[in-house]
Parts: structure tokens; C-alpha cells; sequence
């Protein structure tokens, strides 16, 4: 196996959960990529910044293995992390890095501050256990929590083009995970006419037309289920109204002129977004009401063969590593590898250290054992995929 600095990766893990890089504004991710960045320099990579946004840089460095020619793999990691929220649910200090228990808490410590660090000091394990053919990019992106700027600025900035495979570090549980959920947000938005209250024969209430809307939608996810089967990682597709606006209070004696239903849809593979945008499109239609469906997100569903050289390379790994034979899952929402794989081109695979379901929880942990395991693991699959040992 090639050694890996265990200490260190530990320690990285929590500098990096002492930065509250929130997504959300005057927080944000730029001293967490100020970090990742200067312990990049200080084993002499050449990491680039670029600014995706306002205090939101990605952070990309290449390194070479120095072995000949041969592919390129793409470590990912992301620098945000959700808000702590109420402070009274957390039972120690969400920044605090505390190890304890043998865990590590703290908020990001499992989503995914311990799977970046432990991209790098894998990276640099590799590096230091001699030459290998091709060369590993190992990116820090930004806003992965939130409309995932940085995976999108990485696109299209050219910087996917030449990467053979990828290893997204999200907390998984140990399991290998090359499908993901799609996830589809439609706002539609119902516009009526105001009027008074006591003479509604002179407005078009839109909050009338909802109600047939949230029926349609109900029979639109059971048509949708029959059709896609539950998928053996992912389960069901579901068609979710989330949030409904009209009127105010205030104004509880005026029919409004608009209503507006969002709706968030899950998907698996086979369910197409397009289609299921102007379903809905159709279900909103209501006499005399308008209707108009923005789409806010659309991240297909990833499906990655287990045959792919990438996904291959990390089971045969884990296989070495930890001496048990892999689990196969998928990621019940969306990562950077769906920005990655759909308008990157990137065959991408999810697997890294933490629980499945803790993230975004109060009193956030990892095992400290699972973030030297997975760095290992990383490095033993990084080996093995550059030598097309898989």
C-alpha cells in the first residue's frame, strides 16, 4: 500500500472545518481556498485560482506524475458548506474541528472538507512514491451547496477537456456510488386578474387553478413511477410541490393576480426532464389563467457503468485497502459529478469518508479511521487507474 500522511490529513481536515465557508452571503469560500491553495504551494504544485464569484474561487492544480504519457484523473472536492443553523441543536461548536470519540465534528466535516483533504494527501502520497505515467488534477470548486457555480465555471472554462475520469469525494459511506439522482426545480408561475373580495366576478383567481395543479402533479408522479421502475440504488422518481406564494395576509379581502407553485423533481435514468417540464406545463393550464413554468435547475440523473476504468479503479482499491468486497450505491441527490459527467463529458464516480446521512445534520462528524481509509483508498486507485491497473 503507499503511505499516507495520516497525521496530517487529520490536521488538514480540521483547518479546514475551523473556516465557516457557509454558502451564504459574507461567509463564503475564499479563506477555505486560501488554505487549500497555500498547502498546494507548499509541495511545490502550481495551483490556479480562478473567481467564480464574489469571494468564490475555484482552486485547480495540475500535477504530473512524471512517469510518461498516460490518462488524466480528476480529484473533486467542494470548499462550502451549509449553515450551522440553530446553534441550541449543536452539541459542540460547529467550527470547532473537535476530535472526540474518535470523530472529527464539526459543520462539513463529513460534507466534504475530510474527503478534500483527503484528495490531496492522496495526490501527494502518490507523488512521493515515485514517478507514474499521466497526471492527477486535483480541484477545490466552489458553490457545489447551491447552484454549483464552480463545477459549471470549470466546464466552461475548457478545464474537463483531456480528464479520462473522476472521483467526486462526497460522503458515502464506504459505498461506491456511479449513479446519481437527477433533480428537475420548476417554478410555475399562475397569473389571474385582482380583484376585491366581495366581487370576485370581476378578477380570475389563480389560487383556484393550484389546486387542480397539486391533483395533476400526484398523478403525474404515479404515472411517472409505473412508467420507471424503482431503481435499484435510487428508488422512486417523485414530483414534489415544495412551496406555494399567493396573496398576503394583509390583504386577505383581494383575490391576487398571480400564484406560484414550485416544484421539485427527482429523477432516476430513463426519466426525461424535458418532458416532464411540459407536463407540468400542460397540467398548469387552467381557464383563464396563465400559466408560465421556468425551469430553476435541471441536473440529469448520472448512470457511469461499474465497467468504467474510473469506477473500476476505486472498487479494486477498496478491495485492496479495507479487504472487503465493495458496495455499490448511488447518491440519493445531485453532486458535482452531474455537472462533471453531463456537460463535462467526465465518466464520474461519488465515494468518500463520512455517513451518507449526516450531512447538513447538527453535530456533523466522520471517523477519524474513515478519513485515513479513504485517503489510502484514493491513492490505491489514482495507482492503479493511471497504470490501467483495474
Amino acid at each position: 500500500m503507499i503511505d499516507v500522511d495520516a497525521d496530517g490529513v487529520v490536521e488538514f481536515t480540521q483547518a479546514l472545518v475551523r473556516i465557516p465557508s457557509t454558502n451564504d452571503p459574507g461567509r463564503r469560500e475564499r479563506a477555505a481556498a486560501e488554505l487549500v491553495a497555500a498547502k498546494m504551494r507548499e509541495w511545490g504544485w502550481e495551483p490556479r485560482v480562478y473567481e467564480v464569484a464574489p469571494d468564490r474561487p475555484n482552486v485547480v492544480a495540475v500535477v504530473e506524475g512524471g512517469g510518461g504519457d498516460g490518462p488524466t484523473l480528476m480529484f473533486e472536492g467542494h470548499t462550502d458548506v451549509v449553515t450551522e443553523g440553530d446553534l441550541s441543536t449543536w452539541t459542540v461548536d460547529p467550527f470547532g474541528g473537535e476530535i472526540r470519540d474518535g470523530k472529527l465534528w464539526g459543520r462539513g466535516s463529513a460534507d466534504m472538507k475530510s474527503g478534500l483533504a483527503a484528495t490531496l494527501y492522496a495526490t501527494r502520497a502518490l507523488q512521493l512514491a515515485g514517478p507514474f505515467p499521466g497526471r492527477i488534477k486535483v480541484c477545490a470548486l466552489a458553490d457545489e451547496e447551491g447552484l454549483m457555480l464552480g463545477a459549471h465555471h470549470f466546464v466552461s472554462e475548457g478545464l474537463a477537456a483531456g480528464v479520462d475520469g473522476a472521483i467526486v469525494a462526497e460522503p458515502e459511506a464506504g459505498e461506491i456510488c456511479a449513479v446519481a439522482k437527477g433533480a428537475l426545480r420548476l417554478r410555475v408561475d399562475l397569473t389571474g386578474k385582482m380583484a376585491h373580495g366581495a366581487m370576485p366576478q370581476h378578477g380570475r383567481n389563480p389560487i383556484q387553478a393550484v389546486g387542480p395543479l397539486l391533483v395533476g402533479l400526484r398523478s403525474l408522479q404515479e404515472e411517472l413511477q409505473r412508467r420507471h421502475p424503482a431503481h435499484e440504488h435510487l428508488g422512486e422518481v417523485y414530483v414534489t410541490p415544495t412551496v406555494l406564494q399567493a396573496g398576503s395576509e394583509p390583504q386577505v379581502n383581494v383575490i391576487p393576480a398571480v400564484a406560484s407553485v414550485f416544484v421539485d423533481v427527482r429523477t432516476i435514468p430513463g426519466a426525461e426532464h424535458k418532458e416532464i417540464a411540459d407536463r407540468v406545463a400542460a397540467l398548469a393550464s387552467c381557464d383563464g389563467i396563465a400559466a408560465e413554468v421556468s425551469v430553476l435547475v435541471d441536473r440529469p440523473p448520472v448512470d457511469v457503468p461499474v465497467s468504467e476504468p474510473v469506477v473500476a479503479a476505486l472498487a479494486a482499491a477498496h478491495r485492496a485497502v479495507t479487504g472487503e468486497e465493495p458496495v455499490y450505491g448511488g447518491v440519493p441527490g445531485s453532486t458535482d459529478g452531474t455537472v462533471l459527467t453531463h456537460w463535462g463529458g467526465i465518466p464520474s464516480v461519488v465515494y468518500g469518508p463520512g455517513g451518507k446521512w449526516i450531512a447538513h445534520q447538527a453535530d456533523e462528524y466522520v471517523e477519524v479511521a474513515e478519513i485515513v481509509r479513504c485517503t489510502r483508498v484514493f491513492a490505491e486507485a489514482a495507482r492503479r487507474f493511471l497504470n490501467g491497473d483495474h
